[in-house]
């Protein structure tokens, strides 16, 4: 009983002191008003939850005026009882007795016949503001699914947790579209995914040439300086190595190279996307030469793990975990390549892409969303032979998506 009345004091707390109203409850602040009288299908996931951690399916489920009739799963499931990567099967929702859709499987966008009797699909994800995280590839293809079939298409807002403030990496390049890098968008890309779908559909991005029909509902309390734990708004994590808001931060800094399976990146351990970890590497050694070079906003200190799974699972590695101390200055996705070149020049026997299988390069390209970074990056392993390209697009792209900021 204690614990029942603790937990509700804490969920309680957390709304009276959150900052920031995520879209769901400004939607139901405003009596569901622009989904009245519609059948309404859902796009969400664990992370899809008001600030009293109340899930959107049920609040939508329970809404007066609004008839649920179908959720679709993304990667994890709409309930997040599925395993980053596998495929998510058709089922129902214990809870709602709604039917699940799966559009992360052998479809990856609805398909006319889960959408027939949908009026408004509705998207709720908490995203983490990097291209390569398959959520916003979802979304775009269910805007192209709704914009084919002229149904309504409503984004619920959420913060972006790596930050307004940043955006970085080239736009993907026509070779390297796929689903970890759907759209020609920079690496990251510095817009909510309100936005970012504002900016999709304005901008001719969704596939076939079609515009959907739609809204976007912004969040209340939200500015573009924010830090997701100024919102006040509790974390749900989005997949299972993003445990905490922190932690996307760290996803782009690592997140590349970790691609390649020859380098641990805390995946498997207890410190998802810090570190840079082998057996081969001198730790010391390499966090003294790393933080010599004085990378902004970044230290390294050593560090020694032997990781529960994934990649060396069992071995005995050292390296470095990563310190962000200033977001805004730190270099967040090129952390990876400064890595890179100073254990090219420790271990010029081991270089990463002499190491890794060449299976790889594919999903390292697609991830880059350009296979000229790999390429310019393996001939020296020098930052400086990618820095200018990596970036290239930046400013054009912080021009064209201005005028669909929904904040200050």
């Amino acid at each position: 009983m204690k614990t029942s009345i603790t937990i509700a004091a804490l969920l309680l707390s957390s709304c009276m002191t959150a900052q920031v109203k995520p879209g769901i409850e400004v939607l139901r602040d405003n009596g569901f008003d622009i989904l009245q009288g519609k059948r309404v299908g859902l796009i969400t996931n664990p992370t899809g939850v008001d600030n009293n951690l109340t899930p959107t399916i049920d609040i939508l489920a329970n809404a007066e005026g609004v008839e649920l009739v179908g959720l679709f799963a993304p990667e994890h499931g709409v309930r997040g009882d599925v395993h980053a990567g596998d495929k998510v099967a058709n089922m129902t929702d214990k809870t709602t007795g709604v039917p699940v859709h799966s559009i992360y499987g052998k479809a990856q966008k609805p398909t006319p016949e889960m959408l027939k009797d949908v009026d408004a699909l509705v998207y709720d994800i908490q995203d983490n503001g990097c291209r390569s995280f398959t959520f916003i590839s979802t979304m775009g293809n269910a805007m192209q699914a709704c914009a084919e079939l002229g149904k309504e298409f409503v984004v619920l807002d959420r913060p972006n947790p790596v930050g307004c403030d940043k955006i970085e990496g080239c736009l993907t390049e026509g070779d390297c579209i796929s689903f970890v890098s759907r759209f020609a968008i920079p690496y990251l890309y510095g817009l909510t995914v309100g936005e970012l779908a504002s900016y999709l559909n304005e901008e001719g991005l969704i596939p076939g040439g079609k515009k959907v029909k739609l809204t976007v509902v912004p969040m209340e309390g939200y500015s573009r300086d924010m830090d997701f734990n100024d919102t006040g708004m509790p974390w749900v994590l989005p997949s299972p190595h993003i445990p905490t808001p922190e932690t996307a931060v760290y996803y782009p800094m690592s997140g590349i190279l970790g691609e390649l399976y020859c380098v641990s990146i805390g995946v498997g351990y207890t410190l998802p996307f810090k570190l840079f970890c082998a057996e081969w590497i001198d730790a010391d050694k390499l966090a003294q030469r790393l933080n010599r070079r004085n990378i902004p906003g970044v230290v390294f200190r050593p560090i020694h793990i032997k990781p529960f799974y994934s990649t060396s699972k069992g071995e005995n590695l050292a390296g470095v975990e990563i310190y962000v101390t200033d977001k805004t200055k730190a270099p967040l996705s090129l952390t990876q390549f400064y890595v890179m070149e100073e254990l090219a020049q420790m271990y010029p026997e081991k270089k990463i892409f002499d190491l890794a299988d060449a299976s790889r390069f594919s999903m390292f390209d697609k991830v880059c969303g350009s296979k000229e970074i790999r390429r310019r990056f393996s001939e020296n392993y020098k930052v400086t032979d990618i820095e200018d390209y990596w970036n290239k697009d930046v400013d054009t792209f912080k021009k064209a998506s201005s005028k669909y900021h929904l904040y200050k």
